[in-house]
Order: structure tokens, then C-alpha cells, then sequence
């Protein structure tokens, strides 16, 4: 890894940046002054409606302001940049055909999402076909850019236009591990979704754990949608675990945890960055209090380099927080502006050739953002390896300990 940061060093803020493109009333190219000439699109694929909402809201709002600041500063002489969010639902099926339809329009050439690893799985080879760049601000799952052979050394980029600006579970599950492992902890219970980031955090996780000596007591499994965990939980209670750690989202995660408070079950639940969110501690109740998670980078209000997004995100006066992901849209969307503003300069359409000569400019990308330092390696993964532990105290997510993992 190369140029990465620590939370509070002083570095400027970047503040040109770009959106997300889709279709519906959801879009937004903010004012523009080129007075007119060309139109280029972005598209966002997050969920906006249900019960992960609050992080693809968060996402659509970062992006929608940096769409607004790229084009009052007229980043591209000529053009206007368009914003069309498309709601997947967290869903890999919908996330499937808002793939097909984005990846149909003449002028899109990036896409910022998306939020879960199984939907992009869904999108990818319509994006990678197209020469549509794809930068995501949350997934995780090592798999999507290393290939599914990836844990057994067989690393093989699948899709050229595939990025993310998150670093992935092959770091986020084996930092969790030592994290418990530094609080005496020797003995942990394991649950997932099943769906592709769920399962993919827990078996990088229990890997760490084992190669440390740790003792894996149970290893369970749920379904999505889950209300009931009291056949997961009498399972587990019997075996002496001192946490559980669990892969999936705030969703199912939330009421797992009240129901193991319930249940006599207490210790800590830990989990990924799908459960950082304010809306887990609201499902998993007062009893939540010493809970973990993970999430990717420090903590957006803690660093110098993300003072002028917060403020400029506040004076928009969006609706939603920025939410977990929020900096990592911003981000990844500025990723995009700035390749084009390489690239569009003289061009009067888009084509296949300057898709590709867009994909080439991310992949050379080299930038302080919101985040930190920005680029990426071979595999189109960030060099950002940055993380986070936090601890719900007092009713709210505190950060107790910013790192980068060690093997």
C-alpha cells in the first residue's frame, strides 16, 4: 500500500467531483455554466427505498452534490453532467435490470455503486461489456475484482471497468479478529446470511481467527428477512462463546442482538461495515450498548481532508445523513469527473473509444479526496486499507481504535 493516511493529518480537500446517472425523478445535473453543449451520464445503482435505504440515500446525496459542484465550476468545458439514480432495492435480480437499462443509454459512461457485493455481481459484465466504468463506494467481497479463486492465490481480474474505493473483507474480516482477539477474547460464535458479503466476511474472519489460535464454537446460518433467531441463539448459548460475530446487515443483525440479550445470551455482537449504521442500534435496543462493527477508513468527521464535504453537505441541506458510505461516494464520483475532464475535452459524443480511454483515466488515478489518498491497484481494488473498529456506547456508534490490518 502505497500513501496511505492517518485520520486528522491535514491534507486539502478535493472538491471537484461528480455523479451518478439513472433515470426517473430522482435525477439531478444541478446548474451548469457552459451554457449547454454536450450531455454526459453517470448512474448510480443503491437502494433507495427499504430497509437498507439509509445507506443508498446517503450514497444518492454525496453523489447529487458532487454532480452540482462539478458543474457549477464547469469541470467540463462543453459538457453537463447528468444524474439519474437507479433504486436496486438490495436486490441482485432488480439490480440486474437496472444494469441492463443503464448500460443501454448512448451517453452513460460511469456508474457509482453499487452498496451490496451480491448486486454487483449482477451488474458487472453488462457495465464491463459497454466499457462503462463502475466504481464502488461500499462493496467489500474480494471476489468481484480477484476472481473467485481469489483465497487459494489464483487472483484474476474479472471485469477491466470494475473499481471500488472500500477496502475489501480479506482485510475487513481478519481485522476484526484481532480486535477481539487484543480484548482477551478466545472463543466466538459465528453467524451469516448467506448471501454473497455475509458469508464472504465471515469465512475471511473465522480464517484470521483460527490462525490465531482462537476457538470458532458454533457456526450458524440464516435467511434475509429472518425475524426469528431463537433456534440460532439456543445453539449458541450453550457453548461458551464470548461474542458473536456475525455477517450480513443491520436488518437481520439488529434483532439478533436484542434476542440474545434477551435470551441470557450476553456478549458482544460484532459485525461488518453492513451494520454500521445508527438504524441498527434503533432495532438491537438499549441492551446493544458494547456491540462492534467494522467500517471501511476513519471516521468521516475526524479528518481534515473531509471538512469541506461535511459542510458543503450540510449547507445542502439534504434530508438523509451522508450515512457509512457518503465520503466514499463523494470519492468515487470525483473519480469519474476528473477522468473525464481528461478525456472529453475536444470530443463532441461518446463512443467505445472514449469509454475505454475513460476506464484507462481511472485506473491511473492518483488524488487526495474526502477519504484520503485514492488509487487503485491491478485488480481495480483501492490502496486505501484504512479501517475502523466502533463500539455502540451511550445509544451511538464511538470509534474506539483506526488502523490498517497487519498480518
Amino acid at each position: 500500500m502505497r500513501n496511505r493516511f492517518v485520520a486528522g493529518i491535514a491534507i486539502p480537500a478535493a472538491l471537484s467531483v461528480i455523479a451518478v446517472a439513472g433515470c426517473g425523478s430522482n435525477s439531478s445535473g444541478g446548474s451548469s455554466s457552459s451554457g449547454g453543449g454536450h450531455t454526459v451520464v453517470i448512474g448510480m445503482s443503491a437502494p433507495l427505498t427499504g430497509s437498507l435505504s439509509a445507506l443508498g440515500l446517503g450514497m444518492k446525496n454525496s453523489v447529487d452534490l458532487a454532480v452540482k459542484q462539478a458543474n457549477q465550476a464547469n469541470k467540463i468545458p462543453g459538457w453537463t453532467i447528468k444524474f439519474d439514480p437507479q433504486d436496486d432495492q438490495a436486490d441482485a435480480n432488480v439490480g440486474g435490470q437496472v444494469a441492463a437499462r443503464l448500460a443501454s443509454e448512448n451517453n452513460l459512461v460511469g456508474i457509482v455503486g453499487t452498496l451490496n457485493s451480491s448486486v454487483a455481481q449482477q451488474e458487472q459484465k453488462a457495465y464491463n461489456d459497454q466499457n462503462i466504468v463502475m466504481i464502488s463506494p461500499a462493496n467489500t467481497n474480494p471476489s468481484l475484482t480477484q476472481g473467485p479463486d481469489f483465497a487459494k492465490g489464483n487472483k484474476v481480474r474479472p471485469y477491466k471497468s470494475y473499481f471500488r474505493v472500500a477496502t475489501t473483507d480479506a482485510i475487513q474480516g481478519p481485522f476484526a479478529a484481532q480486535y477481539l482477539k487484543a480484548q482477551g477474547i478466545s472463543k466466538v460464535a459465528t453467524v451469516n446470511d448467506q448471501k454473497t458479503y455475509g458469508a464472504g466476511l465471515v469465512d475471511q474472519f473465522e480464517k484470521q481467527w483460527k490462525s490465531q489460535g482462537g476457538t470458532i464454537t458454533s457456526h450458524q446460518k440464516i435467511n434475509p428477512g429472518d425475524k426469528d433467531f431463537s433456534g440460532v441463539i439456543s445453539k449458541i448459548k450453550p457453548t461458551g462463546a464470548q461474542a458473536v460475530y456475525y455477517g450480513g446487515e443491520y436488518p437481520e443483525a439488529g434483532p439478533l442482538s436484542k434476542q440474545m440479550k434477551a435470551a441470557g445470551l450476553n456478549v458482544p455482537l460484532m459485525g461488518g461495515d453492513g451494520i454500521y449504521d445508527p438504524t441498527y442500534i434503533k432495532l438491537a435496543g438499549a441492551k446493544s450498548n458494547g456491540d462492534l462493527a467494522t467500517s471501511v477508513g476513519a471516521p468521516t468527521d475526524s479528518l481534515a481532508t473531509a471538512k469541506d464535504f461535511v459542510s458543503a453537505y450540510k449547507a445542502a441541506g439534504y434530508a438523509e445523513p451522508f450515512s457509512a458510505y457518503g465520503a466514499y461516494s463523494y470519492d468515487a464520483a470525483n473519480v469519474i469527473i476528473n477522468a473525464l475532464a481528461k478525456v472529453l475535452p475536444g470530443k463532441k459524443s461518446i463512443d467505445s473509444s472514449v469509454r475505454q480511454a475513460i476506464v484507462q483515466a481511472v485506473q491511473s488515478t492518483d488524488f487526495t479526496g474526502v477519504t484520503g489518498h485514492v488509487s487503485f491497484d491491478q485488480y481495480g481494488d483501492t490502496t486505501n486499507k484504512v479501517l475502523t473498529v466502533y463500539k455502540v456506547q451511550g445509544g451511538a456508534w464511538v470509534p474506539v481504535k483506526t488502523d490498517t490490518f497487519n498480518s
